[in-house]
């Protein structure tokens, strides 16, 4: 976790919930760096905005998570976990096709809503497009801790999200769906 005790509104909480999470269980173990003290760390796991989580397993998948997991944002938290400590994901033989074709990176970054009832699954989907495929990056960004970049990529609904700058669309598509346009972002 990255954090930082002033000018973060949910910093703190967002601390909180990660240490509980970390005692549940001795196989999860959390680190907690200031981002402005450790900021060898913050650009080394590529930081840029507090709070931030980055799922952290066997190695780096690229799997973030930006402000406070709460709400149905928890099962993203829960699921970015289990996958990441697994290394693999439940993704269909016809998404890791699609996914396989990708050559060049991609940054995915999916809005939500802690109120969102269909933000998780697009959530997921990123992460595990991330976690299969060494090329891509997921972040999931709730659009109420950060409004600038609500504002930014024009965010009027949720699940909102935006592949290389480029790709952008609303809603929770299916897995094949989300690979092909994630396929389109690396052109």
């Amino acid at each position: 976790m990255f954090t930082q005790e002033h000018e973060c509104k949910f910093c703190s909480d967002t601390r909180k919930l990660v240490e509980e999470i970390g005692a549940l269980n001795d196989k999860i173990s959390v680190k907690i760096f200031d981002f402005v003290a450790d900021s060898d760390k913050a650009k080394e796991y590529n930081i840029n905005k507090i709070p931030a989580l980055a799922i952290i397993g066997s190695k780096d998948y690229g799997v973030r998570i930006y402000g406070i997991p709460y709400g149905y944002e928890l099962s993203t938290l829960i699921e970015a976990i289990v996958n990441v400590s697994i290394g693999k994901t439940d993704l269909s033989t016809k998404t890791k096709s699609i996914l396989s074709e990708v050559k060049k990176p991609v940054h995915i970054q999916v809005f939500v809503s802690l109120t969102c009832p269909h933000c998780p699954v697009a959530a997921a989907v990123a992460h595990k497009l991330a976690i299969e495929s060494d090329l891509v990056k997921a972040d999931v960004i709730d659009s109420g801790e950060f409004p600038d970049l609500a504002q930014k990529y024009a965010v009027m609904g949720v699940p909102k999200i935006i592949i290389n700058e480029k790709i952008e669309f609303v809603g929770a598509f299916n897995e094949d769906l989300f690979a092909e346009h994630v396929l389109l972002g690396a052109f």
